[in-house]
């Protein structure tokens, strides 16, 4: 490896996409600024967020997630699945193992391998929230399963989970809906509501069949993406929870489909795919995006 160059896998679960690194063999300075300049889709390699696989105590590994914004995430159920296949390639994880305990920001998460030709795995999300001063939520009560969230655009009715992080989910008539979703306008306003003082991730999610969901996601720090793990628990919790649905689902999204059981132990499970498209190095002067000025161009 040439100096100055950090060694990464790019990497997918459903179409929501990671650079991932490794932080156990090496220190990853300032990955708040790494995450923004190699998560950016023009100055940089392009994902959803960085991972870091990092060394933890009484863990397997350690899972730490930056969004796109250099925000810091607590969980992500599409990047375990990727950091975990990534743990087991590069050797810092026992290959010959199929379960493993991986410490993340919302505490340790078992993930099982169920198949590596093409990789399935599935992962213990923990359970469901629903106080609303856990999330945190400026909502009176125990439960907020029908909030009204004022906006300029009009009333929003919400069903708050946390799962790890918050989630606000809305639902609609039918997939169409879920389509016509401006969420371009309604997910940042939801996102930076006054009610949401460390922000939140929007769902919007259509019940199409007891076992089917349809849904679209808004990623605080990170902006719409094809798919979200933790808004795919958060929708069939919240739709379970408000009688809409069962307690497992097939839930679809724009880059696949993932399949979401809430037991009855209160546990949440999150089945799904992970993807490895390409492995390359990072240079060390690769500047952060937002040093750039606006209007500036880059020498090339």
């Amino acid at each position: 490896m040439a100096p100055g160059r950090l060694p990464f896998a790019k990497m997918h679960g459903c179409a929501n996409d990671y650079v991932v690194v490794d932080g156990v063999r090496r220190e990853i300075a300032a990955p708040a600024a790494l995450a923004r300049r190699a998560c950016d889709r023009r100055l940089g390699v392009g994902a959803d967020g960085l991972l870091v696989a990092a060394p933890a105590a009484g863990a397997d590994l350690a899972m730490h997630m930056y969004n796109p914004d250099g925000s810091p995430a607590q969980m992500c159920g599409n990047g375990l699945r990727c950091l975990v296949r990534y743990g087991i390639e590069e050797g810092l994880l026992d290959a010959a193992a199929s379960g493993y305990v991986i410490a993340t920001g919302a505490g340790p998460r078992r993930v099982r391998v169920l198949g590596r030709d093409p990789w399935d795995l599935e992962i213990d999300m923990g359970t469901p929230d629903f106080d609303p001063a856990a999330l945190p939520a400026r909502v009176a009560g125990p439960e907020a399963l029908a909030h009204e969230l004022a906006l300029p655009v009009g009333p929003l009715r919400l069903t708050l989970v946390g799962l790890g992080n918050p989630h606000a989910v809305h639902f609609v008539p039918g997939p169409e809906a879920v389509a016509a979703a401006d969420l371009a306008r309604l997910g940042p306003a939801v996102e930076r509501h006054p009610d949401f003082p460390e922000r939140v991730n929007l769902e919007v999610v259509a019940v199409v069949a007891p076992d089917r969901l349809v849904q679209r996601t808004w990623e605080r720090g990170a902006g719409e993406t094809p798919a979200c793990g933790t808004g795919a628990c958060a929708a069939l919790v919240a739709a379970a929870r408000t009688g809409r649905s069962g307690r497992e689902a097939t839930v679809d999204l724009a880059g696949g489909a993932l399949r979401v059981r809430w037991a009855a132990d209160g546990h949440v499970f999150l089945r799904g795919p992970a993807e490895r498209v390409f492995d390359g190095e990072l240079r060390g002067d690769a500047r952060d995006p937002r040093r750039v000025a606006p209007g500036a161009r880059r020498a090339g």
